[in-house]
C-alpha cells in the first residue's frame, strides 16, 4: 500500500477561551506536519451547541494568528474536505449512523434521564454495558416493531454503541507504547442524539478523521481513555487500513502541588493561561492573557515546546524552524509536564536580549509616547540598548527609562540621605562649572576631563559619582553616567545638575 500523506489536526470546541494546554497540543501538531511535509487541519467541534460561546472560534483563530502557528486546511482556510465545522455536517454523520444501525454494530435507545438515574441509584457503578443493556429501554430489549413505533411517535432517542465484551482493545501509542485495554470496561457510549439530529463527539470525530484522511491523532492525555472506543468504531466501520496513529501527550501540570493546571492557578500566582486576553460573554469577566502581558509569541512557543518533550540536548532557545527539524515526537514525556511559569519569564528575557534594539524600540515607542513624551525613533533606540538587558518584558522599561526623557521633580529619600553629603552641593557646583568649560563633549571626552578633576581635587569618586547620579536621575539606579551624560547632553546634564544643587542644598 502506498504511503500515506501525513495530515494531523486541531479540533477545538468553541466554548470559551483557548487554553494554554490547547496551544501546546496544536504546536505540537505544527511541528508533526511541519517535519513530514504534511498537512494541518483546523476543524471545530460544536455539535454541544448547549456549551457554545459567541467569539470563542474567533479568539482561537486569533491566538493562533499571533503565534505564528499556520493551517494548511479548515475553518477559515479553506480545503477539500469541507464543511469543517461539525454542526455543518449533520446529513454526513447521519449516513454513518444508519450504517453501524443496519449492520447491529450499534443501537436505539429510549431511556429518559430519570429511568438513567433511577438505574445509578439501584445498581452500584452502573454503566450501559453489555451486562445492563437488556434491563434498559432500547431497540435490543423492545424489538423492531415497538422500536419504530416508538419513533414514528415522535419519542426521543439517542444510538448507543454495542461494545462486545471480551475482546483486548490494542491502541498503539507513538509515546506510550502498546496500551491494552478490555472491552469489558466500556460502556455503550452515545454516538447520536435524535433531540438535535446531532451525534456526539465520538462519531463525529472518527467520521471526520476518516473523511479528511487524518493518519496522526495527537492530543491530550485527558482523552486516552477514549481511545478504545475510537479504535472500536474503526474496526465496525472496517475501516482499519485507514486508522490513524495516536498520540497522547502528557498533562500540563500545576506549578505548585498535584492536578492539572487551571485558571485558578493562573489568577493565584499571577500568571495568564491564555495566549490572549478573553472577556467571558456571559459572565463579562476578563482574563490575562500572554500577548497582553507583554510576552513575545516566539518565547511562548519556545516555551510550550519544552514543556513534556525534551531534544536530548542542552539547548534551550530555540526558533520555530529549529524545533520543526528536531521535534521527535517519541521523545514525549509518558509523565505530566509542570507548569513553571517563572521559566517562561526567563525565555522571555532571553528573546529581548535577542531581538535587534530597533525591534524593541518600535514596541516601547507607543509607551513613551502615551506618557506625554514626543522623542524621536533613534533615541528611543539608543535608551533601549542601554536598557533592554534589564527587563523581561517592555512595558517594565518606562519606569526604569522614564528619567531620560522627563527630569526629575523629586528625589528619593533613602538615597538623598545615603548618597548626598554635607559637601554634595558645593562639589555638584564646582562639577557643572567643570562640565560647562568641557567644548567636546564626546563620552569618552567627558570621561576623561571628569575623572582628571576628580583626581586633582582628591574627591572620593564614589561620592562625587553617587551624587552626580541622584542630581540627573532622582534616585540611586541606571546605566553608566556618563551614557546618561552623553544621551542628556550638556545644556540639559548642567539644567538638571544645577535644579538638584537649589532643591537638594
Amino acid at each position: 500500500m502506498a504511503e500515506r500523506k501525513v495530515r494531523v489536526r486541531f479540533a477545538p470546541s468553541p466554548t470559551g477561551a483557548l487554553h494554554i494546554g490547547g496551544v501546546r497540543t496544536a504546536l505540537y501538531n505544527y511541528l508533526f506536519a511541519r517535519q513530514h511535509g504534511g498537512d494541518l487541519v483546523f476543524r471545530i467541534e460544536d455539535t454541544d451547541s448547549h456549551r457554545f460561546v459567541p467569539g470563542a472560534e474567533e479568539y482561537i483563530i486569533e491566538s493562533f494568528k499571533w503565534l505564528g502557528i499556520k493551517f494548511d486546511e479548515g475553518v477559515s482556510f479553506g480545503g477539500q474536505h469541507g464543511p469543517y465545522r461539525q454542526s455543518e455536517r449533520r446529513d454526513i454523520y447521519k449516513k454513518y449512523v444508519d450504517q453501524l444501525l443496519k449492520a447491529g454494530k450499534a443501537y436505539i435507545a429510549f431511556d429518559t434521564p430519570e429511568e438513567l438515574e433511577a438505574k445509578r441509584q439501584e445498581i452500584k457503578n452502573f454503566q450501559y454495558d453489555a451486562h445492563t443493556r437488556q434491563l434498559m429501554r432500547n431497540s435490543l430489549t423492545l424489538g423492531e416493531e415497538a422500536t419504530n413505533q416508538l419513533i414514528a411517535d415522535g419519542n426521543q432517542y439517542v444510538v448507543r454503541f454495542k461494545v462486545e465484551p471480551g475482546e483486548e482493545v490494542h491502541v498503539h501509542d507513538l509515546i506510550r507504547g502498546d496500551v491494552v485495554i478490555k472491552s469489558d470496561i466500556l460502556d455503550d457510549k452515545v454516538l447520536y442524539k435524535s433531540a438535535d439530529e446531532l451525534p456526539t463527539y465520538h462519531l463525529a470525530n472518527i467520521v471526520d478523521d476518516h473523511l479528511m484522511e487524518i493518519t496522526h491523532v495527537i492530543r491530550g492525555e485527558e482523552w486516552l481513555p477514549s481511545a478504545p472506543l475510537h479504535v472500536l468504531l474503526y474496526r465496525a466501520f472496517g475501516w482499519e487500513d485507514t486508522m490513524p496513529q495516536f498520540a497522547h501527550l502528557p498533562l500540563l501540570l500545576k506549578p505548585d502541588g498535584k492536578g492539572k493546571l487551571s485558571k485558578r492557578d493562573g489568577d493565584r500566582l499571577g500568571f495568564p493561561v491564555f495566549p490572549l486576553e478573553w472577556h467571558d460573554p456571559k459572565t463579562g469577566e476578563v482574563s490575562n492573557g500572554f500577548r497582553e502581558q507583554g510576552y513575545f509569541p516566539e518565547a511562548v512557543i519556545n516555551f510550550l515546546a519544552l514543556l513534556g518533550w525534551n531534544p536530548g540536548t542542552e539547548q534551550e532557545l530555540f526558533s520555530l524552524e529549529e524545533l520543526v527539524n528536531q521535534f521527535d515526537i517519541s521523545k514525549c514525556s509518558k509523565a505530566g509536564a509542570r507548569f513553571d511559569y517563572k521559566k517562561g519569564v526567563w525565555f522571555n528575557h532571553e528573546y529581548m536580549l535577542r531581538k535587534s534594539n530597533e525591534e524593541i524600540a518600535e514596541l516601547f515607542a507607543p509607551i513613551v509616547a502615551g506618557n506625554g513624551v514626543d522623542e524621536p525613533m533613534d533615541r528611543i533606540v539608543k535608551v533601549v540598548a542601554m536598557m533592554k538587558d534589564r527587563v523581561d518584558f517592555v512595558k517594565e522599561l518606562w519606569p526604569l527609562c522614564s528619567f531620560f526623557f522627563i527630569p526629575p521633580v523629586e528625589y528619593d529619600e533613602k538615597t538623598v540621605r545615603k548618597r548626598w553629603k554635607e559637601n554634595s552641593a558645593q562639589v555638584m557646583t564646582e562639577l557643572a562649572d567643570v562640565i560647562e568649560g568641557i567644548t567636546d563633549f564626546s563620552m569618552e571626552n567627558q570621561e576623561k576631563v571628569v575623572m582628571a578633576w576628580v583626581e586633582s581635587k582628591g574627591y572620593k569618586l564614589g561620592d562625587v559619582m553617587n551624587a552626580f547620579r541622584l542630581a540627573l536621575v532622582g534616585i540611586g539606579k541606571g546605566p553608566g553616567m556618563f551614557d546618561i551624560t552623553d544621551f542628556l547632553g550638556k545644556e540639559e546634564t548642567l539644567r538638571r545638575l544645577r535644579c538638584a544643587i537649589e532643591v537638594l542644598k
